[in-house]
Parts: structure tokens; C-alpha cells; sequence
């Protein structure tokens, strides 16, 4: 670091940029933080970013400070019109993270300079928060994905149908918010063809899109998750290739299978069958209380499956199953829409 006690005008706009652009950075990184801390409650990328700021502010020299009003700022209050267009946390984090990658630049290209300790310690921050901002969005989706599991209690099902698209876009007006795809007949071709129709209707509606059992078609068709039942590939090999945006959901109908799934870290269970069913046949049905001793102490979401239709929904809402998966009940239905509306008020009803 040179001596600064001699500084000509070209130092002196140097150093005005300097500190612009420290706060800049800080500034940004003070919005990504607070998202972390309140939006997300991830403690860990708010201690990282913390650090972030500190270290910036402990490099924030008052000959740069001292430099603020060398030149008058004559851009000073300008806006662009792309900042009123942010609607979501994901655009605020991402606009923001892009901020602090611009004032990091700055600061590297203009300290290399007269400071070069500080040009280092921007690019590294720099190359850091390409990173951060990555894994402040995939939180932000995997949040966002758990909170419908949260707050929704019916969740369908396909079944082969030539009208599967139709049937699933009325569901969806209907307001059902989790939609899981199961493939029947057809290629692998035909099968990701009709999950990205899927997918795509889904995010139209803000729903979940969920697979069942294929992953490979899951990740090429980019759906919010997979199911997986006993027999499938477990949870976390599923985990290591999903990664954590992703929903994973587990069919369990025993205590050994239930506390797996929970040790594993999966996102949702379906629990069944509850009645005979003739998705299912030959299953035993676990029945009501079975289902009710097996779940007692969930803190996950989990749905009852099997057997579940609008003759007995009301029923299981009253026995204590308030989240339900069902299949033939909507797929066959000559009005799946009002079906599924109806279906919907019963289970949000308070009893």
C-alpha cells in the first residue's frame, strides 16, 4: 500500500470509486443476508455473508471515504426500469448478487492500483458469491416447494388417459397444487415429451410437479421431484444426483420404513393403503388407526393413500387424516374439476 499522503486528482477519482463501490458491495450483500437470515432462516450463509460485509468494511479506508465528494456525482439518483420489475425473492437475490459481483469487479480493477491486498480480497468474494447465489436460490425453491406440501391436502395422481393433459389443466383450475406423474405405455421419448407438457402446465399453475420412480426423466424434464416406493433406488443416491432444489417423497406403510425415510432426510411420505384398492391389489390395508399410531409423531407432511374417494374423505378429515393422495377417483371422473373442487373445501374445512 503506497503512502497517501501525497495524492494527485487521478488517485483521488480512483479512490472515489473505491468507496463507491464498497458500499455498493456491502449494500448488496446486506440484502442477500437479510433474505438468508428472514426469508430462509439458513444460518450458515448468513454467518458466510456476514463475514463478507465485515471483511469489506474493515478494507474501507478512510482515504476512500475521505475522496466521497472529490467530484460531484452528476448520475446520482439515476434508475433503471428493470428495478421495478422484481416481484420475487429469487429476482431480488439474483439482481442483488449481480451487484455485488459488478462492485467487486470495480474494486479488483481499480485497487490493483495503489492497494493491492484489497483487489485480492474482492476477487476472492467475487468468485464466492457466484456460488452463494446459487445455493440462496436453491433454497429458495426447495422453501418454496415445501411450504405447498405444507399448506395442501390433496394430491393427485395420473393414470393412463388420452386425455391426461385436459384432465390435469382442470385439476389444476380446480386448485389442486401437487400433481405426480406416473408412466404407463409408451417410449422414453413419448414419456419425457408428455413430462415437459406436464411441467410446463404445473408451473403455469404454480403446482408441483412431481415423477414417480424415474429420475433420469425428472431431471431432463426439470419437475420440482421424484417419489420413490420401497423398491426404487433409495433416497440417498436419489439426493446425490437431485441435489436439495428438489422434493423427494417416500411411500412407507411400516414404522422400520417411516423412520428410514426420516433418518434419509425425504420431504413428504405417503402413507396406505387405507382401504382395499384396486391400484394396489393384494395390499393388506393398514386402515385408519394403524395409519394414525404410524404417524403420530411426523413433523413432515404426509398423505393417506389407497382406497381414498369423496364417499370417505370427509370421514378420514374427521379421523385425523387431513392429507390425502388418491388416483382413480379424479382420473376417471366424468367432471374431475368440480370433483376436485369439492374434495378441496372438505379437507380445508374446519371441523
Amino acid at each position: 500500500m503506497q503512502n497517501f499522503n501525497f495524492i494527485d486528482p487521478d488517485e483521488s477519482r480512483i479512490f472515489q470509486i473505491i468507496d463507491a463501490n464498497l458500499d455498493r458491495a456491502r449494500e448488496g450483500l446486506r440484502v442477500l443476508e437479510d433474505w438468508a437470515r428472514f426469508g430462509l432462516g439458513e444460518n450458515d450463509s448468513v454467518t458466510k455473508i456476514k463475514n463478507f460485509r465485515h471483511i469489506l468494511g474493515k478494507n474501507h479506508l478512510e482515504v476512500y471515504k475521505e475522496s466521497r465528494n472529490y467530484i460531484e456525482d452528476q448520475c446520482k439518483g439515476l434508475t433503471h426500469k428493470e428495478q421495478i420489475n422484481r416481484k420475487s425473492p429469487e429476482q431480488i437475490i439474483s439482481s442483488n448478487a449481480g451487484r455485488v459481483q459488478e462492485a467487486l469487479r470495480v474494486i479488483e480493477e481499480f485497487s490493483r492500483l495503489n492497494n493491492n491486498e484489497l483487489s485480492k480480497i474482492a476477487s476472492k468474494i467475487r468468485y464466492e458469491i457466484y456460488t452463494l447465489e446459487i445455493e440462496l436460490l436453491t433454497l429458495c425453491k426447495c422453501k418454496k416447494s415445501q411450504e405447498i406440501l405444507k399448506d395442501n391436502d390433496l394430491y393427485v395422481i395420473t393414470d393412463h388417459k388420452e386425455n391426461l393433459l385436459e384432465i390435469i389443466e382442470d385439476l389444476l383450475i380446480a386448485g389442486v397444487k401437487i400433481i405426480q406423474h406416473r408412466f404407463k405405455k409408451g417410449t422414453d421419448k413419448d414419456h419425457l415429451k408428455e413430462a415437459i407438457q406436464i411441467k410446463n402446465l404445473c408451473k403455469r399453475y404454480n403446482s408441483l410437479f412431481i415423477i414417480n420412480d424415474r429420475i433420469d426423466i425428472a431431471l431432463a424434464s426439470n419437475a420440482d421431484g421424484i417419489h420413490l416406493g420401497q423398491d426404487d433406488l433409495d433416497l440417498n443416491t436419489a439426493r446425490k444426483i437431485l441435489g436439495y432444489s428438489k422434493i423427494i417423497g417416500i411411500s412407507a406403510n411400516n414404522e422400520i420404513d417411516i423412520c428410514n425415510a426420516l433418518r434419509d432426510g425425504c420431504d413428504y411420505i405417503g402413507i396406505g393403503p387405507v382401504f382395499e384398492t384396486v391400484t394396489k391389489k393384494g395390499r393388506k390395508p393398514l386402515g385408519i388407526e394403524k395409519i394414525k399410531i404410524l404417524t403420530k409423531d411426523l413433523n413432515i407432511p404426509w398423505f393417506a393413500i389407497g382406497g381414498v374417494s369423496k364417499n370417505n374423505i370427509s370421514y378420514l378429515k374427521r379421523s385425523g387424516l387431513k392429507k390425502v393422495a388418491l388416483v382413480s377417483e379424479l382420473m376417471n371422473s366424468e367432471d374431475p374439476k368440480e370433483e376436485a373442487i369439492m374434495m378441496i373445501k372438505v379437507l380445508t374445512h374446519e371441523n
